[in-house]
């Protein structure tokens, strides 16, 4: 195996292992805190809508949120105006966990670049965006919005869960904000730290 796959492979699998033990602890599963994150953006969305935002596709937070109701932290209501559609609603528990949930993340994310320098936090978020755009745009770097030019750090907040999750507080440059809202999955405007 190529050795920086490999090294993703494994950092990958080391993460997702310890963000599934602190969310565990609140009675959420590691990728239903995404679905929350979003939800406590914006409640009452669609599977679809949510899907959007998330960047996976629908019948991933189809199952995920059916995962989610049997535990109580969802409800799903039809949507009153058209009867096909279902939204999807948090509960109290849901909410209730949310201030735990981000500390939880914000204490993963200290814990994951505790030995990083400021500036190898900032190269390491500026690598991944571009690798995630690379990856997610077919058209390749030319025509992922400027970031794949972007020389320093961007902000990869979000609804989608990066929010935060190298540290940091420099933005984006102007020409790098769609790109980054494209490969982070983020719907409100980047602001610069």
């Amino acid at each position: 195996m190529n050795e920086l796959l490999a090294l993703f492979t494994r950092s990958s699998r080391l993460m997702r292992t310890a963000a599934d033990e602190a969310m565990s602890r609140h009675g959420v599963r590691v990728g239903q805190n995404l679905l929350l994150e979003v939800l406590w953006e914006t409640d009452g969305l669609t599977p679809g809508e949510v899907a959007g935002r998330l960047h996976v596709a629908t019948p991933t937070v189809v199952k995920s949120a059916n995962r989610m109701a049997a535990a109580g932290l969802l409800i799903r209501k039809g949507d009153p105006a058209d009867g096909r559609l279902v939204r999807l609603y948090l509960t109290d528990r849901a909410r209730g966990v949310r201030r735990a949930v981000e500390q939880e993340r914000d204490e993963l994310e200290r814990r994951m670049t505790a030995t990083l320098t400021p500036d190898e936090r900032a190269y390491l978020r500026s690598a991944l965006i571009k690798i995630i755009v690379q990856l997610a745009d077919s058209r390749g770097p030319a025509d992922a919005g400027g970031l794949a030019d972007a020389g320093g750090p961007a902000d990869a907040g979000g609804p989608a869960g990066a929010g935060g999750m190298l540290g940091g507080t420099a933005g984006p440059a102007p020409g790098v904000r769609a790109g980054v809202q494209r490969a982070t999955g983020q719907r409100r405007p980047v602001q610069p730290g």
